[in-house]
């Protein structure tokens, strides 16, 4: 029992693998079960048996990106005691996520358009859950004295706006630098936007973090 569990959970990680792959290739609308089921070498059935059409592959594979995503922000915002900081290094954690995934952030941000209403909700639960991390971390930043009061929710959806923009010209770009060199230069454009100066400290602390 134990044994069989383990190879279906092998055999969906592998026909998640191979989805990515045709995904990234021929787009969501071109993308085929069919093929799916050759590249993972696995029979159309297995497939089936895991995910009962390309949309149900599509969603869980947004899934494995948000939760990366919110995993590693999380951790990177606990060792931090400074609240500005905190989101900082929120940050910096998304854009190296992205910039280590490229084919999904490009699967999501720009082939997925007309992937359907249940993956337009679940990018908005997403973009929700992100917004709400920065704006918990803008809220301390605010009570803690650390900036001055400010429209937190407003503040949070146009930082997530803002990332997202940055994210989907690179991944545009034929030959684009790595992500993560975009990272200062929004860091103190976010900063200021809340009243936050840009700190030659600051700077010196990134760039080790970023070596």
């Amino acid at each position: 029992m134990v044994r069989e569990q383990k190879r279906g959970e092998e055999r969906k990680e592998r026909i998640l693998e191979a989805a990515l792959g045709v995904f990234s290739r021929r787009g969501y609308r071109d993308a085929a079960m069919d093929e799916i089921a050759g590249e993972s070498e696995t029979s159309k059935g297995g497939v089936y048996f895991h995910f009962p059409n390309k949309q149900t592959i599509f969603l869980a594979l947004l899934d494995r990106m948000a939760n990366l995503l919110m995993k590693r922000a999380e951790e990177a915002i606990a060792v931090e005691p400074d609240p500005v900081k905190r989101i900082d290094a929120a940050l910096l954690v998304v854009l190296k996520t992205f910039g280590d995934h490229r084919s999904l952030a490009r699967l999501f941000l720009v082939e997925a358009m007309g992937a359907g209403r249940e993956f337009n909700n679940k990018m908005l639960e997403m973009r929700r859950s992100f917004a709400g991390l920065i704006t918990r971390h803008l809220d301390d930043a605010v009570s803690e004295g650390a900036i001055p009061p400010l429209d937190t929710n407003l503040a949070g959806v146009a930082w997530f706006g803002a990332l997202n923009e940055v994210v989907t010209h690179w991944v545009l770009e034929s030959d684009p630098e790595p992500l993560e060199h975009q990272y200062p230069a929004l860091r103190d454009l976010l900063r200021r936007s809340i009243g936050v100066p840009q700190s030659t400290q600051i700077d010196n602390e990134t760039n080790g973090n970023m070596a």
